[in-house]
């Protein structure tokens, strides 16, 4: 019988592979290993703390949806560094856009799933349909952990950031983007499937 891989000891790659079979606590502790690592990456090219904390969420993000697509050329943590790179150029390039473009239309740019969560810019004219995702966001904020409700609303609702976060949840920064990334991935799959359910009704 097969050992059971001890996550804190095991290379990256095995953690990859556990990750990919869709292993929260694998790429958790991914993140644990290099978040401090791809901050400093972000934070050396936006000179901004805030925004090289948000752009090393993203990358976390973006790296548990793109997993399938490392190869293991290179180590994990290069991979996930060229991901923050890609994502600091990115946002610089909307900063230097931002002179140009009306308020409306940076809004509109930065709004994506990703960023921001989609049911903030439903229609407040639309009352029965905001009063129906209202109750779905409640049902899916109900099925998550309390650890995991609580670091959603403080960041989505309070708009309380990372630090703030951490000090009043006593826990490390890193702790509340692991938190934060797996919270959005299961409330977006939640609203998903309400969806799905309201919809063949």
């Amino acid at each position: 019988m097969a050992k059971p891989l001890d996550f804190k000891t095991a290379e990256d790659s095995a953690l990859v592979r556990v990750a990919l079979r869709g292993n929260m606590v694998a790429f958790e502790e991914l993140i644990s290993r290099h978040r401090d690592k791809l901050y400093a990456r972000a934070f050396s090219m936006l000179r901004n703390e805030d925004a090289a904390l948000d752009i090393a969420q993203e990358a976390w993000v973006k790296g548990w949806q793109r997993l399938k697509q490392f190869q293991g050329d290179a180590g994990f943590a290069t991979w996930m560094t060229r991901i923050v790179i890609n994502l600091c150029l990115d946002d610089l390039r909307k900063k230097k856009r931002q002179k140009s473009e009306s308020l409306e239309e940076l809004d509109e740019e930065w709004g994506g799933a990703e960023r921001r969560m989609p049911y903030f810019t439903v229609n407040p004219t639309e009352g029965l349909e905001r009063h129906e995702l209202r109750q779905r966001i409640d049902r899916a904020l109900a099925r998550l952990s309390e650890a995991h409700r609580k670091v959603l609303v403080l960041y989505e609702f309070e708009e309380m950031d990372y630090k703030q976060i951490a000090k009043l949840m006593d826990c490390s920064i890193g702790t509340v983007m692991s938190r934060l990334f797996y919270a959005r991935r299961r409330l977006a799959a939640l609203l998903m499937s309400f969806k799905k359910e309201r919809d063949s009704e």
